[in-house]
């Protein structure tokens, strides 16, 4: 269940962590900075995937299907 959780809040967050990142590439950013500061949220989303593969994979587990 704590997983399922997870993934909602991390879903629903994505939009508030996109603007974050984009108002701070807005200001004295440049560079080499302002590109490894916008891939924080494609990691960010990655990480949520990343957590519902390994619901998934537990869950089938669990049931004996893998």
């Amino acid at each position: 269940m704590q997983g399922f959780i997870t993934v909602i809040v991390g879903v629903s967050l994505i939009p508030t962590v996109a603007d974050t990142i984009a108002a701070a590439t807005g200001g004295n950013v440049t560079g080499s900075a302002a590109s490894i500061l916008e891939l924080t949220t494609l990691f960010f989303a990655l990480g949520i995937m990343v957590a519902g593969i390994g619901i998934a994979v537990g869950g089938l587990a669990d049931i004996g299907l893998i």
